[in-house]
């Protein structure tokens, strides 16, 4: 069960009657609730509160959500930090761009408040040490010939180079690695690193397949058609 009061969401949005609408919802449920109206503003206050869950709009002035959310993922002690978009725009295109950015999730307005709640809880129950969405492995590190994976300090290492990766291309990554030459059905990964409550699209999967293969190389990862994708050494 989510207990509202522990969890706290900076909500960003350039427009003044979205931030009320939804900042009041989310305070009437408990949630401790940060507003922003810019990205660059958004950035530093998430630094100084490191919230749980950002809320943020795609079409901005100045500094648009992309670019956030990009710059977001990028700070290491934002790592855990949840991302999902709340924007009128639906199309396949921004939603691919928002999960190519590293977000979590695709919220598309106009919502109602009950499917809005309904939305952010699902989200933050992965912050739930009983429902974590974390693949168990047995070991924090993983090596495979030229690659280490580092759960434990969340970086990776590719031929000597350290990468840090957005949240979840670092559990797709570990979930494959801990297990080469495993096929993983679709539906695994998606239980195994979103969660079976998160409700994400059809090509989440393969976005962030292909960004983790332009960071680590394109041999690692293999697509079996139809089915899913397994780590080969």
């Amino acid at each position: 069960m989510i207990e509202a009061d522990n969890f706290k969401i900076l909500l960003v949005d350039d427009e003044p009657d979205i931030l009320e609408f939804v900042s009041y919802n989310l305070k009437k449920e408990g949630f401790q609730v940060i507003t922003s109206q810019n990205g660059s503003e958004a950035i530093e206050i998430a630094k100084k509160e490191i919230p749980e869950l950002i809320i943020l709009d795609v079409m901005m002035p100045e500094m648009d959500g992309i670019e956030t959310c990009e710059e977001i993922k990028r700070i290491p002690s934002l790592k855990n930090t949840i991302v999902a978009f709340l924007t009128a725009r639906g199309e396949d295109y921004s939603q691919i761009a928002g999960f190519d950015a590293g977000a979590d999730d695709y919220i598309s307005k106009p919502i109602k408040p009950k499917v809005l709640i309904s939305r952010v809880k699902a989200l933050l129950k992965r912050y739930n040490p009983e429902n974590g969405s974390a693949p168990e492995e047995k070991s924090d590190v993983i090596k495979i010939g030229d690659l280490v994976i580092d759960r434990e300090k969340y970086i990776i290492i590719n031929k000597g180079e350290e990468l840090v990766l957005p949240k979840k291309e670092f559990e797709l990554l570990m979930l494959l690695a801990s297990k080469p030459d495993k096929v993983f059905t679709r539906d695994e990964i998606y239980n195994s690193v979103w969660g079976d409550s998160i409700i994400v699209g059809d090509r989440t999967i393969d976005v962030h397949i292909r960004k983790v293969r332009e960071k680590i190389g394109q041999n690692h990862i293999k697509t079996i058609k139809g089915v899913g994708y397994k780590f080969v050494e």
